[in-house]
């Protein structure tokens, strides 16, 4: 079976690249020095150093080819062989992965993928439009009326909040029945009806709940956080989900690349699209980073469906062109906190959202720069 390649900076001088890095490889799998591992069948599970480079930066990138047996073929062993100790180490960041073949197929990727969101919000071709359902702390009824206010300006994917939990003040119940009623009273209005997509939130058995009952009652899609839920619950999660799943950043690591952790996994383990802060935004990613986060959800891999790019974080309308023309037709934009501004003009920011996206895509620019 193919290795799984682990590729790692490490924060030392080039000269102490390679004895840095064959501690790790012993790190991560037998803990043990090197002489004191004896026997034949323990020296098989050991990784390997493949290549040490020195960084433009004066640090070094490291990577390390562990067996796939070490994995045992379990998606939480997988994690704890590529970054267990490791995450432990101040001077150590996984900035990429490639599990192979072999892995990638036990971890499966998206069960829908890209195109299978678009078929739930019955967009073909051109960029998704997303907006989100915000603050915490306000009742159902308010929540609900902002969903009709956005499936009426023609929004195709309205989303809770991640912040939107199993309220006592807004229980999950509730908001669904009341955003599937708020949506069928736009449907009546406009001829097409967008996607809701409930936030789910807490312990697996939870999840799973949440995830039968959302589904019940006619969610087209649901929300994780996959850091949250636990990266295994999450992947049980999506594949037993007869609707997409879209993957939330929050309590993302900075010691775990962005586009390996958000790209590489985020999409192996199962997210059918996965939101992230574009660069300019209120966080601290820029473009480079974006891209090569978007080309890891997007890029062929033999047997897992790409997942969908979904760029936020304090997005403006002013830049609806610059994003189409960024990250290309299969993304889906989601503004947030800018249509809120003035609240009783939600429904005419969000139309003029969904009009620079459509006069965006039609303009020629719905293909990555």
């Amino acid at each position: 079976m193919d290795p799984v390649r682990a590729t790692y900076r490490i924060d030392v001088p080039p000269g102490e690249g390679r004895a840095r890095a064959e501690a790790l490889a012993l790190e991560q799998t037998a803990e043990l020095p090197r002489a004191a591992v004896g026997s034949e069948s323990a020296r098989a599970f050991l990784g390997g150093v493949e290549s040490v480079e020195p960084a433009p930066d004066g640090a070094v990138r490291a990577t390390i080819a562990y067996p796939a047996a070490a994995t045992a073929a379990d998606p939480a062993q997988l994690l704890n062989v590529v970054f267990g100790n490791a995450a432990l180490l101040d001077d150590v960041t996984l900035v990429g992965l490639d599990v192979g073949a072999s892995s990638a197929a036990t971890l499966g990727g998206p069960r829908h993928g890209i195109d299978g969101l678009r078929a739930a919000a019955g967009v073909e071709a051109r960029p998704l439009t997303c907006a989100a359902l915000k603050p915490m702390g306000d009742p159902v009824e308010a929540l609900a009326q902002r969903c009709e206010a956005l499936a009426r300006a023609g929004i195709d994917v309205i989303k809770d909040d991640h912040g939107l939990a199993d309220f006592p003040g807004s229980p999950l119940a509730d908001r669904l029945d009341a955003c599937a009623a708020a949506l069928d009273r736009a449907a009546e209005a406009t001829g097409r009806r967008a996607l809701y997509v409930p936030n789910l939130i807490g312990s697996p058995r939870t999840l799973a709940r949440g995830l039968e009952r959302v589904v019940e009652g006619g969610a087209g899609a649901v929300l994780v956080a996959p850091l949250l839920a636990g990266l295994p619950a999450f992947r049980e999660l999506a594949r037993e989900s007869p609707v997409p799943v879209l993957a939330h950043p929050a309590w993302a690591s900075p010691r775990v690349a962005p586009e390996t952790l958000l790209g590489t996994l985020f999409r192996l383990f199962g997210a059918d699209a996965v939101v992230f802060p574009h660069a300019g935004g209120r966080f601290p990613f820029d473009e480079a980073t974006c891209r090569r986060l978007a080309d890891e959800l997007r890029r062929p891999v033999e047997g897992i469906r790409p997942a969908l790019p979904v760029p936020a974080g304090g997005m403006s309308l002013s830049r609806v062109a610059e994003l189409v023309g960024f990250y290309g037709s299969d993304t889906m934009l989601l503004v947030g906190g800018t249509l809120y501004v003035d609240g009783a003009g939600l429904e005419e920011r969000a139309r003029t959202f969904v009009r620079r996206v459509a006069d965006a895509a039609s303009a020629g620019t719905g293909r990555p720069t």
